[in-house]
């Protein structure tokens, strides 16, 4: 049977997982801390703007259950905020468990609180991974969705020093890129003032610790928008931000907050006592991350040289998904490079072509266009996303963004791969 492990159990090592093992693999998803979803357990927007066509499409394809999830584990659907319409909130606290059971309902082995820490190679080969506890893993094909965040020292480089995050760094030690550790040359993403990195775009504030009536908006709308007093305002933070689909002025001028369970406050740090001056935050306290009024963690410290079909250049059986594909921000990017990359993985194992998806779907531009764009001049600057800045407009433009249900699924079914994700590959 075709063996393989996906290094990080994020949204995009767990949609890796569930892809391959639809595909018939024998799969095992090696994570860091004791947990799945990585920033998923902070995250909880899907189907904003242009994420409800990419879902779409990735239901449409054959490879839904995680979105479905999602809808199901939802405490609010079609929502607008600033600069976003028709979004989907799903209950942090609920979500990581229903996605574990779906992985184990599957077969897929999880080894929890272990780092892949090295590799084994033979050639340009990976052989195995060597794990924090001295355990070594051999398979056929492997995917990485470490993800581009932390550790401690990139954080304290880059950035405000460690946020004490959900990554937990502290706790379960530092990010550790296989494709590095294989030898790939990989590359850094960068600030629009040039800087390394990017600041992660949002922090959690314990909802019962803001005003009685914030509490009752968010839990009647999922959404409240508090003007700051204009002594507050702190717009310089919007250009740290990853999600730079929520650069806009309205989050300079007011605290947008999420309902996810937590109260989601849409800014990469917010000093408390400042905080505490605006009215109904009297009392507020940061959830996560519990530094989060100076700092937030660090991202696109190590992207992976690909191709189109996820494949890593430079070695023969490593596939990326997530932020390892590229400058992707967010859990439906994640989800649909990692389902592609799963796919892609099993498919190479067993000696059958990767599969690139068509650019006239929404999915399949992009993972080409973001491609062409971060070796373009100051490509590397820019932060791509189904939701907003520069790659939606991108869609926008080819007329790819749609709320049809019936038109994304025509779409598909006229490149001939409606339900492909389902095929049974071994």
């Amino acid at each position: 049977m075709t063996r393989l492990i996906v290094i990080g159990g994020g949204w995009a090592g767990t949609a890796a997982a569930v892809a391959a093992a639809k595909a018939g693999a024998s799969v095992s998803i090696v994570e860091r801390t004791d947990m799945l979803l990585g920033t998923g357990l902070v995250g909880g927007i899907m189907r904003n703007n242009g994420r409800w066509t990419a879902t779409e499409e990735a239901i449409a394809l054959g490879g839904g259950e995680l979105f479905e999830l999602a809808d199901k584990c939802s405490r609010h659907r079609n929502i607008d905020f600033p600069g976003h319409k028709h979004a989907s909130l799903y209950d942090v606290a609920k979500m990581e468990p229903a996605v574990k059971q779906l992985l184990q309902e599957l077969g897929v082995r999880l080894v929890m609180a272990n780092t892949a820490r090295d590799v084994e190679m033979d050639g340009k080969r990976i052989k195995a991974v060597k794990l924090k506890d001295d355990t070594v893993l051999e398979a056929d094909v492997f995917v990485e969705a470490t993800g581009t965040a932390g550790g401690m020292a990139n954080c304290t480089r880059y950035g405000n020093g460690c946020v004490m995050c959900i990554l937990r760094c502290p706790t379960f030690g530092t990010r550790v890129s296989i494709a590095g550790k294989a030898g790939v040359e990989e590359f850094v993403g960068i600030k629009p003032n040039g800087e390394v990195g990017a600041m992660s775009g949002s922090c959690k504030l314990l909802k019962e610790s803001l005003s009685q009536e914030i509490i009752e908006k968010l839990e009647r709308d999922g959404v409240a928008v508090i003007p700051i007093p204009e002594e507050l305002q702190k717009g310089d933070s919007l250009d740290k931000k990853a999600c730079q689909q929520y650069a806009l002025p309205e989050y300079a001028a007011n605290v947008v907050l999420l309902d996810t369970g937590h109260a989601k406050l849409m800014s990469p740090f917010f000093p408390l006592e400042l905080l505490r001056g605006i009215p109904g935050f009297k009392e507020a306290r940061y959830e996560d991350p519990y530094s989060g009024g100076v700092g937030n963690s660090m991202r696109y410290l190590a992207l992976s040289p690909r191709d189109n079909t996820l494949k890593v250049e430079g070695v023969d059986n490593l596939f990326c998904a997530g932020e390892k594909a590229g400058l992707l921000v967010g859990h439906t990017e994640a989800i649909v490079t990692g389902t592609l990359a799963g796919y892609n993985a099993v498919l190479w194992a067993i000696g059958e072509k990767p599969l690139a998806l068509p650019r006239s779907l929404m999915v399949g531009e992009s993972i080409a266009w973001v491609k062409e764009e971060m070796a373009a001049p100051g490509g590397l600057g820019k932060k791509y996303t189904f939701s907003g800045s520069v790659l939606f407009d991108h869609l926008k433009e080819l007329n790819l963004y749609t709320t049809d249900k019936e038109a994304v699924r025509q779409r598909v079914e006229a490149c001939g791969l409606t339900g492909v994700f389902n095929r049974r590959l071994v």
